[in-house]
């Protein structure tokens, strides 16, 4: 079998994003950022001031939405940080569409 190339594969990453990202609408834009690129998974706030959730899809649009989360967020947000983990390779989503949970 020939191995697929970089963005070729879909990921799943974890994220966490820190700085003034409640009550911008934080959530909402990430969600059309994520429905934009075709990605599916989660947003949601936290109790400590942050936003978190998980993103899947191919591993170029997934990076594109990282770039977003480091870098750009709402337009009233504030990024100080954002953090990924458990990337890891799937061989199918695991969620059907880009939830924003309560």
């Amino acid at each position: 079998a020939v191995a697929m190339a970089e963005g070729e594969g879909l990921v799943s990453v974890d994220y966490e994003v820190s700085g003034k990202v409640q009550g911008v609408f934080f959530r909402k834009y990430t969600q059309r950022e994520a429905k934009r690129l075709g990605l599916v998974g989660w947003v949601q706030n936290t109790s400590h001031g942050t936003v978190q959730g998980q993103i899947q899809g191919p591993t170029a649009r997934v990076r594109e939405l990282q770039e977003w989360l480091r870098k750009v967020g709402s337009p009233q947000s504030c990024i100080s940080r954002a953090e990924f983990s458990n990337e890891k390779e799937i061989a199918a989503l695991e969620h059907k569409e880009f939830q924003i949970l309560k």
